[in-house]
Parts: structure tokens; C-alpha cells; sequence
């Protein structure tokens, strides 16, 4: 396998794992309203992604690939409604741990990240055809 293909396989890796992130990020930023539907229920709870370095053994290459898709331990937020379905004993409805700003800042992040890696496939790409091209 050439330089050029192991370079374009790593961008490759890091397109995947960045889709798999704005697609959470998408998912958390619709359900920043989600609320419970049962006395005390608790509401939508924020997905996080984390990546980890995978070795390809076939070409040699170290990729990243999504490690796990997890939820958001921070606490819940509260709001004082007690007409709402999803009202506690105190009237208190649980509210998503979803910071609709972060979640646009992340998603920034990774569409950036992915620009990035798709940059470098096209670098590599241009590069395997000067190549080609000076070779005839």
C-alpha cells in the first residue's frame, strides 16, 4: 500500500468517525425540548462520542474509529411546572442536559474536522495524479 493510499485511509477513518459525531450532536440538538411523559420521568439525556486509535493490520495503518457512543452524566435542570404530565410530587419537571450551544460549538468542531480530512483526500488524490502524469 503507497503513502498516498495510507494517507487518504487515515483521512477516510476521520470523515466516518466525524459523521458518526454531527450525527449524535443532530440527534441531542432536536431533542433539546424532550421532556419526560410520566410523573418525575426523566427527559432526553445528552449522547456523547468518544474516539480511540484502532490499528488497520492489513496496511499497517493506525486509524481513529468511534469508541463508544455514551450519555451525558451531568444533572438535569429543573423547571416549576406542576399542570405538566411529567411534574414530580413538588410540581418540578426534570429538563434535558442538552446545552443547545455547546452542541453548536461541538457541531462546528466536527464538521471543521471533517472539512479537514476530506482536504487531505483531495490532496492525496491531486498528488497520485501529477504523479501519473509526470510518469507518462
Amino acid at each position: 500500500m503507497s503513502e498516498f493510499q495510507k494517507a487518504m485511509q487515515v483521512a477516510t477513518s476521520g470523515m466516518i468517525a466525524q459523521n458518526v459525531r454531527v450525527r449524535v450532536i443532530s440527534q441531542n440538538i432536536a431533542n433539546a425540548e424532550s421532556l419526560g411523559t410520566s410523573p418525575g420521568g426523566k427527559p432526553y439525556q445528552r449522547q456523547t462520542v468518544s474516539f480511540k486509535n484502532a490499528m488497520d493490520r492489513a496496511s499497517g495503518v493506525e486509524v481513529v474509529e468511534v469508541g463508544r457512543i455514551g450519555v451525558d452524566r451531568t444533572a438535569f435542570g429543573q423547571n416549576f411546572d406542576p399542570g405538566h404530565p411529567a411534574a414530580d410530587e413538588n410540581g418540578y419537571v426534570l429538563l434535558p442536559n442538552v446545552k443547545p450551544l455547546i452542541e453548536m460549538v461541538d457541531l462546528r468542531q466536527a464538521q471543521r474536522s471533517y472539512e479537514a480530512n476530506l482536504r487531505v483526500v483531495d490532496v492525496a488524490r491531486t498528488m497520485v495524479s501529477r504523479t501519473i502524469d509526470l510518469l507518462r
